[in-house]
């Protein structure tokens, strides 16, 4: 039987996590102070997950093509 491609792992989980352990939600607590040393594990506050916005990378390819034939305009120009 094959495996759905949903489920498969390639390299590994690339989507943001919704979800932290409670040693990350721990350590995210003490940077915050939020958390100091003796205080109970179980009952944690809150711990906002923020979410990775990338830019979209604009195309490069008309940029070289223009490029390209200005320098070669320029090069033209110098020559007569």
């Amino acid at each position: 039987m094959t495996m759905d491609k949903s489920l498969r792992m390639r390299s590994g989980l690339i989507r943001n996590r919704s979800v932290l352990t409670r040693a990350e939600r721990i350590e995210r607590l003490k940077e915050a102070d939020r958390w100091g040393e003796g205080d109970s594990p179980f009952g944690l506050d809150k711990v906002r997950v923020y979410k990775m916005a990338l830019k979209k990378k604009k195309k490069k390819k008309k940029e070289e093509e223009e490029g390209e034939e200005g320098a070669a305009a320029e090069g033209e120009a110098t020559t007569t």
